[in-house]
């Protein structure tokens, strides 16, 4: 069985692309803090490639921004390539079937602007209808900082 369940955050704003034959598609990725700490008791980051097709790639483009929550279901995808130096390279993304918005529009303006007004933890649900199903204490991204730098060529 390949089943792969994720909830995460977008490190960038995900842009809409078409294939050859119109096919609409996006790629992205999310950043998911590990549950557990390293020998320094810093929890690591992972940072998981996301590829979602037709109408859902639609919906992700329009309503998701860097730092949106949200939840993904797909399959676990190989694949490889040869990169400009004649390399032969290895990518493994998911295929999502499925994309949820676990904030709303709202939130996550809130969120990004109280980011940019102030020193506050960009993720602090204290004063949202969220707060109701998940503590501060226990948000795996309270930590996680405002932002996340990655190379464009990451995901190509």
């Amino acid at each position: 069985m390949n089943r792969v369940e994720l909830v995460g955050r977008l490190t960038a704003k995900p842009e809409l692309r078409y294939t050859s034959s119109n096919l609409p598609y996006a790629r992205f990725s999310v950043a998911i803090n590990r549950t557990f700490s390293n020998a320094q008791g810093e929890r690591e980051t992972d940072f998981i490639n996301i590829i979602v097709w037709r109408k859902q790639a639609e919906n992700v483009c329009n309503f998701l921004d860097k730092g949106s929550l949200v939840s993904i279901e797909g399959r676990l995808q190989t694949g490889s390539y040869t990169d400009k130096d004649g390399n032969k390279r290895y990518s493994m993304d998911v295929v999502a079937d499925s994309v949820q918005f676990l904030e709303s529009k709202a939130q996550s303006q809130s969120r990004s602007q109280s980011s940019s007004d102030s020193e506050p933890s960009p993720y602090d649900y204290q004063n949202n209808d969220y707060a109701n199903n998940v503590s501060v204490e226990n948000d795996p991204f309270a930590d996680f900082g405002d932002s996340v730098s990655i190379d464009d060529n990451f995901l190509d």
